[in-house]
């Protein structure tokens, strides 16, 4: 498994999309560093393919901005910047809390206890030092309330303003890595909990409102990592 965690794509039928999805995860959680250049040919061994599943995919991660593509066909990931996080997650907050009002209506008993669920797994893995896997189940949680705000276009959006988010997911990652071995825990599960009690209330101005101090606390920590 190489550092990324791409692994091989073998069925005809399904390897563009493979490669696609594949790469677009790794990219969401940080899994690349922010301006690291990606060759189709390294990228190919790595899934195991021929060149053209990869350059597809490149192309359609370059239209989406997830990937800057140079004339000698190899791609690199978007640099970090505080003007482009900051405008990154003056979007976010606008779309995720609304896309949180929209879902507390429609959260049930069930869809409750599963965003509580994800959100203790989140806690313990980040105490346990997975931040890579506390990353990926902090997605599963906001997307598992985007989900239910009724909205067809709302959750594609913020999936792509999280393509885009990836560089900064990894400057967040070594953030959280650097504290845990300095042994310092923050509580990065507290709006998530309050979330939680937030839709039991059926307080959907709480709840989004507490969505947008979620990702505004993420914001404050990688403010100071990549001033312009």
């Amino acid at each position: 498994m190489n550092e990324a965690g791409l692994s091989k794509v073998s069925s005809r039928t399904t390897v563009q999309d493979g490669v696609y999805e594949q790469l677009r995860h790794a990219l969401m959680w940080g899994k690349f560093a922010p301006s690291q250049v990606v060759t189709m040919a390294s990228l190919a061994t790595e899934f195991g393919t021929s060149h053209m599943p990869v350059r597809e995919a490149l192309r359609r991660l370059a239209a989406e901005n997830g990937l800057e593509i140079g004339r000698n066909g190899s791609a690199r990931v978007p640099p970090i910047s505080r003007r482009r996080l900051d405008d990154l997650c003056r979007v976010r907050v606008t779309l995720e809390g609304l896309a949180t009002e929209l879902a507390t209506p429609h959260m049930t008993a069930e869809d409750i206890d599963r965003c509580l669920a994800l959100a203790e797994v989140h806690e313990g893995l980040g105490r346990a030092g997975k931040v890579h896997d506390m990353l990926r189940k902090n997605q599963e949680f906001h997307f598992a309330i985007y989900e239910k705000s009724g909205s067809e276009i709302l959750p594609p959006m913020i999936e792509t303003l999280w393509l885009r988010f990836g560089p900064y997911m990894r400057l967040l990652s070594n953030l959280v890595e650097q504290q845990l071995d300095a042994g310092v825990i923050h509580p990065y599960s507290t709006y998530h909990y309050e979330m939680i009690e937030a839709f039991r209330a059926g307080d959907t101005r709480r709840a989004g409102l507490l969505m947008v101090h979620d990702i505004e606390a993420t914001q404050k920590l990688l403010q100071k990592m990549c001033a312009d």
